[in-house]
């Protein structure tokens, strides 16, 4: 019985240490934008900031290259760190659909 206790706590204590699944994808800024460039051959194509000056912002980039199609989006906080949200392939641009003259959008 104690062997399964100490089992038991040893493997939950093991599961709460453990760092977040997503961390493998979150690195000091500088380092993300290099293995996009160099690796995928990707540049920055849209940007954006995240929240408000009452609160921590954030920029939101997609990144994406023309030879190889791909694309990714990343989120950097305030210290430096930016996180990979999506990836892919197939990576397309339209441009902005305006309203005919005289009907206002």
């Amino acid at each position: 019985m104690f062997k399964r206790v100490v089992g038991a706590a040893l493997l939950f204590g093991m599961a709460a240490a453990a760092p977040p699944a997503n961390a493998a994808s979150c690195a000091d800024r500088d380092l993300v934008v290099q293995r996009l460039q160099s690796k995928y051959a990707e540049a920055m194509v849209a940007g954006g900031l995240q929240g408000s000056h009452d609160t921590k912002m954030t920029m939101l980039e997609v990144w994406s290259s023309e030879t190889t199609g791909t694309f990714t989006v990343i989120m950097t906080n305030a210290q430096g760190v930016s996180c990979i949200l999506a990836a892919g392939t197939d990576w397309f641009q339209q441009e902005a659909v305006l309203p005919p003259d005289g009907i206002e959008g």
